[in-house]
């Protein structure tokens, strides 16, 4: 089975200020990430706005991570579309690149029968030598994925994990890694002997949600909390709060995407009383007028 690490931070995609991909921005917070109890990065996935990025430039990211990622760490790519021919050719790209596995999301808006979704990852799966991941995220896509079809989804060779957002019905796959969707399953994720999780949290809190796995025997008290740090960062749609949090604490990774937006200044108070709360920003970081990060480019996203 493929080893990818407990603690994989799906990465925000830096933006300057002409809202064009910022990779030294990236490559800083990979780095910093890296260093702060990361094992991995899932990149261009939903946190990523993989969703408004080019193919080149989805590429280009996934190229820049496995060129620079800090020793030792994994390199998920999100390759995953509603179109089979479309996700076949980012999956072969991506492996090309260098990534160590392909994070493939469930088809969305078409939702495909139980055989179109076996015959759409029977076809990713032979167009790459790296493991697929599936996600399963049925409050994005429409469709959802039962565990028994996931059992037989895991009879696909290459087909090695899920990356479960589908709360209810998180539980252990024979054939798969499990991989928690949601930061607040992660705790239970690893207490079922799950793989990990692919989180957004570990954005600033990484080193706490490192413990989770390393401290098994504090690990529902740590999850306990930072369960505010889980609903802050999910006020609204994501990276919404997350990036709010990051220019806060000073990474330049700028604004949002249309049809994304930058947090309100209610939104982003919350973050920023969240971030006090924890200890991770002190009062000078939190009046600066620079820590709400760059405006953000005109038809972009509106500004902070």
């Amino acid at each position: 089975m493929m080893n990818l690490g407990a603690v994989l931070t799906a990465i925000v995609t830096p933006f300057d200020a002409q809202g064009r991909v910022n990779e030294a921005a990236f490559v800083a917070l990979m780095r910093h990430l890296g260093d702060n109890g990361s094992d991995g990065f899932v990149v261009a996935g939903t946190t990523g706005e993989a969703s408004t990025l080019t193919d080149e430039e989805q590429l280009n990211l996934i190229g820049l991570a496995a060129r620079e990622r800090p020793p030792g760490k994994s390199i998920v790519a999100g390759t995953g579309t509603n179109d089979t021919r479309h996700a076949v050719h980012l999956t072969e790209r991506a492996s090309e690149l260098g990534a160590d596995a392909m994070l493939s999301v469930t088809p969305y808006y078409n939702k495909p029968s139980r055989l179109g979704l076996k015959r759409h990852y029977e076809a990713i799966a032979k167009a790459t030598d790296k493991p697929i991941v599936l996600y399963n995220i049925p409050g994005r896509t429409a469709t959802n994925v039962p565990p028994d079809l996931l059992a037989e989804l895991a009879q696909i060779d290459g087909v090695e994990g899920v990356k479960q957002a589908n709360a209810a019905e998180l539980q252990p796959v024979e054939g798969l890694e499990l991989y928690s969707g949601d930061d607040g399953t992660f705790a239970r994720t690893l207490d079922m002997g799950g793989a990990g999780g692919i989180l957004v949290a570990s954005h600033v809190v990484g080193n706490e949600m490192r413990r989770m796995v390393d401290e098994p025997e504090r690990r529902a008290e740590i999850d306990s909390s930072l369960r505010d740090v889980f609903q802050t960062l999910f006020l609204t749609s994501s990276p919404t709060c997350t990036k709010a949090a990051l220019n806060l604490l000073g990474h330049d990774v700028g604004g949002l995407r249309l049809p994304l937006v930058e947090a309100t200044e209610e939104e982003r108070e919350a973050v920023r009383s969240m971030l006090l709360r924890h200890g991770l920003l002190d009062g000078e970081q939190a009046a600066s007028p620079s820590a709400a990060g760059a405006p953000a480019p005109p038809v972009q996203a509106r500004s902070a």
